[in-house]
């Protein structure tokens, strides 16, 4: 539902990454005549700005507003989205130069600090707000009784009273959420930390062209939150879609599995893998209709190497059975978590089945509770009940 460049969604950019992928400095002073310029340039993009405010419409200048550009958050429910460039905002100035400054006059920072490691750009603690990364005991799934589970969960979600959206109306989801963070020590070994579990809340038109995000949590994000505005509209895929393009889309599982292998063919690692994802991210973020949900379910259990698991948490805290499917090509296992008795959908939570890429087996990489889906009037209004969201600007 999030419109962000596809990546590996449980690995966020942190600040020591950045500084560890960054090319050391080769020296880290700078002279004064260049930190002056560099200061000038950031004094004279400020004053252009409070002197003009109109948006560059330059064709050969394009700056990324998409909300993970803004965020640097994990794609929770975030499918890519495919765009021409954007004109740039004048706004985008004053952050470049600004990054400029900090650039050069921070990096060297970052190496050469008193409690750095000699100049290898490595951080000697992990980025604020991280925690060690739980470890669990990986419990083996089977396709013994995921048939059964399959057809409660299914029939659970066709009978489904869910909100509809009435014109001029927006799609309300809030999650609990938390993911890995990749930092290394100064002794260059890995470190399994993630964020702390935090709030996430969406707010999306039924059309998918005006929304809004808020999470906090993340430093690139206002309190206030970003916009998912989309004023180009365009077409709606199922990497990119909305609540009326899901209304178009067949019921029927064996439709829904093909167009799905169909349309994502190529991307990710492997057709399965892809699939199976695929269908995770129209769950996550979005307010599916009860006959698709259905149909997505039954889809899903056709994939092969999926299974179920007789236990897993939600960033909640919430216990349940899983339909669960592991990653041949790193090891993390993918759980969807539904309630044992009612079998609606809790969450998500991703599990490292074997050592790989310096994560231990056991290592939870990423969580997510969904606790509230409701359709409200207006972006960062909320449901009766969780209080309001800050006035929009």
């Amino acid at each position: 539902m999030i419109r962000t460049p596809r990546r590996r969604r449980e690995e966020p950019l942190d600040h020591a990454e950045l500084a560890r992928l960054l090319p050391a400095p080769g020296d880290p002073e700078l002279s004064s005549d260049r930190l002056n310029g560099l200061e000038e340039h950031l004094m004279t993009e400020i004053g252009n700005l409070t002197s003009d405010t109109a948006p560059d419409t330059s064709p050969h200048t394009a700056s990324d507003t998409s909300p993970g550009a803004s965020t640097g958050a994990p794609p929770v429910g975030a499918p890519a989205r495919n765009r021409a460039p954007r004109p740039a905002r004048r706004p985008v100035l004053v952050g470049v130069a600004a990054a400029l400054v900090l650039a050069a006059a921070g990096v060297a920072g970052l190496a050469g600090s008193s409690g750095g490691s000699g100049g290898s750009g490595r951080a000697v603690a992990p980025p604020a707000g991280a925690v060690p990364a739980p470890v669990v005991q990986v419990v083996r799934g089977s396709t013994a009784g995921l048939a059964g589970a399959v057809a409660d969960i299914s029939g659970a979600a066709a009978r489904a009273e869910l909100p509809e959206p009435g014109p001029g109306q927006f799609l309300y989801v809030r999650s609990e959420v938390s993911w890995l963070v990749s930092w290394e020590g100064a002794d260059g070994k890995n470190r399994s930390y993630v964020d702390e579990i935090h709030p996430r809340e969406v707010w999306m038109s039924p059309d998918g062209d005006k929304g809004w995000l808020m999470e906090p949590y993340k430093e690139a994000v206002d309190r206030d939150g970003v916009t998912l505005d989309d004023p180009e509209g365009g077409g709606r895929t199922l990497n990119s879609p909305s609540y009326d393009y899901l209304r178009t889309l067949p019921t029927d599982p064996g439709l829904l599995l093909k167009k799905i292998y169909d349309e994502t063919g190529g991307m990710g690692n492997g057709p399965d893998q892809q699939a199976f994802s695929t269908i995770g991210d129209l769950l996550r973020e979005q307010v599916v209709p009860p006959k698709l949900a259905a149909g997505l379910y039954r889809a899903a259990a056709r994939i092969p190497g999926v299974v179920l698991v007789d236990d897993s948490v939600d960033a909640a805290g919430r216990h349940g059975l899983a339909i669960a499917r592991t990653d041949e090509a790193d090891g993390a296992r993918t759980e969807w978590i539904f309630d044992r008795e009612t079998y609606t959908y809790l969450g998500e939570r991703t599990v490292q089945t074997r050592d790989a890429e310096g994560i231990e087996a056991g290592t939870v990489r990423g969580r997510t509770a969904v606790t509230d889906r409701a359709v409200v009037d207006a972006v960062k209004q909320r449901p009766a009940g969780l209080g309001d969201a800050p006035p929009s600007a």
